[in-house]
């Protein structure tokens, strides 16, 4: 084979590879680009605003994004991950002992079935159990709204990691097109230098 044909199929292979990492790119920077517009809305229509430094709590405070973040609007993935995690999470924790909702599920089977007993005995301490089951009734739908929203902005928060990585994967692609591009102009550049009648010389083998 001639060298000069080599160089050409060669630099033509690295032209095709260039043009479809260029379009790889560009279809991850599309998707890189939808993610942050996406989750940027979605969190915006929550109007949810960090509370400034004055009103965190001890607590709040020892929170060092909570403090990065005071009095901010809650707009992209690394801040909602911060607030379900740092501020509802927080929260929740203080509520039932930080049972969760599932776990209040069967704290309240138990005690429907105490005020049963209680109600066929006529036992005294009905109205204690009572009072104690609307309690951990109110506990249970106030942390079911906390687990309920804290997961959604961790979804916001995954999905915006998605689009972070698609960004930075479009950018590897970006470098390996114009990689690919460069050594395909040198390959044209060497085959226009090299005689047509150059043939290609394979190395001998070693014995």
């Amino acid at each position: 084979m001639k060298r000069r044909t080599l160089d050409l199929m060669a630099s033509a292979g690295g032209l095709l590879i260039a043009a479809i990492l260029l379009v790889g790119g560009l279809v991850l920077s599309a998707n890189a680009s939808f993610a942050k517009t996406y989750v940027a809305d979605q969190l915006g229509e929550q109007k949810i605003t960090f509370s400034t430094v004055d009103e965190l709590t001890d607590a709040e405070r020892a929170v060092p994004c909570l403090v990065e973040y005071a009095g901010q609007p809650l707009t992209t993935g690394k801040q909602a991950e911060c607030y379900a995690n740092n501020y509802i999470g927080l929260h929740l924790q203080g509520i039932a002992g930080g049972k969760t909702y599932a776990e209040l599920g069967d704290v309240q089977s138990e005690l429907r079935a105490q005020i049963a007993e209680a109600q066929r005995t006529n036992a005294p301490n009905l109205e204690d159990l009572q009072a104690e089951l609307q309690t951990v009734t109110q506990q249970r739908e106030t942390v079911f709204k906390g687990e309920t929203l804290r997961g959604l902005l961790l979804t916001s928060y995954g999905f915006s990691e998605l689009g972070a990585k698609a960004g930075l994967a479009a950018t590897v692609a970006y470098i390996g097109a114009g990689l690919m591009f460069l050594l395909s102009v040198l390959g044209f550049w060497h085959a226009a230098r090299t005689p047509a009648t150059e043939a290609f010389a394979a190395p001998e083998p070693r014995s």
